[in-house]
């Protein structure tokens, strides 16, 4: 059975509403711009949560305009720095489902397949609205025979397409619950990371708050093994609410508590705390799921010692310097996405290059001899290439990044987590 994937455009491939992005550009000389903004604004709020006829919405959108065609240059190269952040790192999905992803939105070609078709989107799978021009270049209205301009356009779409096999539909908009609402549709997906429509969220078959989640949940080929939005931030004590907010950003879950409380902690994949909350011994040896800690200010060296032991690395930032608020979150993404090291506290020195068209595993154990040739071992039964391999050591651990350009089964895996000495083991992408 064939699967399809037909994604919206606005709020959902990129960060913005392209119409309301395009007013700003082309009414940024009007004394009167902010009313219409805000008139705009309210007319795509309406339409995506089902108040207002996504036809009425759209006519009265486009004559508040006053664009032209080098006002779309302008939004093009301005959209194409807002594409999702998990959209953009998810290439390889669109590279690998050329044929099978769609495009589908009541947007505007003209804007629209210029930023997708760098993802490997196909023209032809690109059905989107098209506007109407004068001599002079001025927008002065759209193909109303399109079947996106009309109320229901996508679901008169998909009737046309009849396209034979299972369908999934990804959006943040009414107009995107209609297939489901239709039958057309196998599952709709609410996709939250720019905007959360209750209206439509509450619909949906799954919420998605990024696009990670979204594979991972269908168990399709993504830059990331696990979605941050599946892994918590637990936010102990003073922290600057802009590294925190990088981290949100990036999709992690987020949590502030006043105190390290254990059951927090214990569910916690990364801990952001002040050098007055830093957790115990025993806090940390009994975190199974912690990853990494961001001290903010000098980490204690029992908790450093402590997490080593417990393969947590730890950030810290001894000179409290507060004009270098993203120094210790770029690190600890660094090493989220990455496996990067450097600057730790407590692990070996590590910045591996990344590999493209692999998957990178980590093995963190004690230092203790023979572990690299167990690791090798059994790659080499399961007849797995290894396309780039680093190990580095300090006193107390071995920390080991594998890249392997093969599909492996779990089978690999708890061979890997079953070695004698190892502390931590994570497939990272």
């Amino acid at each position: 059975m064939e699967q399809y994937f037909i994604i919206d455009f606005d709020s959902t491939f990129t960060q913005v509403e392209a119409l309301d992005e395009l007013a700003r550009i082309s009414l940024k000389n009007r004394p009167d711009r902010e009313d219409i903004y805000k008139q705009i604004e309210d007319l795509t709020n309406a339409s995506m949560e089902g108040r207002l006829s996504f036809t009425e919405s759209l006519e009265r959108r486009v004559k508040l305009l006053n664009a032209n065609r080098d006002h779309l240059k302008q939004l093009i190269s301005h959209l194409k720095k807002k594409v999702s952040t998990s959209f953009s790192r998810n290439t390889i999905f669109f590279k690998n489902h050329q044929d099978e992803v769609l495009i589908v939105s009541g947007g505007f070609k003209e804007f629209i397949t210029p930023v997708v078709t760098e993802y490997h989107i196909k023209k032809e799978n690109i059905y989107a609205n098209t506007f109407v021009f004068d001599e002079e270049g001025n927008i002065t209205g759209y193909d109303r025979e399109n079947p996106l301009s009309q109320e229901g356009g996508k679901v008169k779409l998909l009737k046309e397409l009849q396209l034979p096999g299972d369908i999934y539909g990804i959006g943040d908009g009414y107009s995107d619950f209609q297939l489901k609402e239709s039958g057309m549709i196998k599952k709709f997906f609410a996709f939250t990371e720019n905007i959360e429509r209750k209206s439509v969220a509450e619909k949906a078959d799954h919420v998605t708050p990024s696009f990670d989640e979204f594979l991972y949940l269908n168990k399709l080929p993504r830059a990331i093994s696990y979605p941050k939005n599946r892994i918590k931030c637990l936010v102990v004590g003073t922290v600057n609410d802009e590294a925190v907010g990088l981290l949100k950003k990036e999709g992690y879950n987020i949590r502030h508590r006043e105190a390290i409380e254990e059951s927090y902690l214990e569910e916690a994949g990364v801990l952001f705390c002040d050098e007055d909350h830093q957790p115990s011994v025993e806090q940390v040896q009994n975190a199974g799921r912690l990853k990494v800690i961001g001290v903010f200010g000098r980490c204690n060296r029992k908790l450093a010692d402590a997490a080593t032991d417990s393969g947590i690395i730890i950030f810290d930032d001894p000179k409290h310097n507060p004009h270098n608020i993203d120094f210790i979150p770029k690190r600890v993404m660094a090493f989220m996405n990455e496996g990067k090291t450097h600057t730790s506290c407590n692990f070996p020195d590590l910045q591996p290059p990344r590999v493209n068209n692999a998957h990178r595993l980590i093995h963190i154990h004690k230092n203790v001899p023979g572990i690299l040739a167990k690791i090798n071992d059994v790659f080499a039964r399961h007849n797995i290439n290894i396309v780039g391999e680093f190990l580095v050591t300090n006193p107390q651990i071995g920390y080991v990044i594998t890249d392997v350009n093969t599909g492996y089964d779990t089978e690999v895996l708890n061979e890997l987590k079953a070695i004698e000495h190892t502390i931590k083991f994570r497939l990272l992408y």
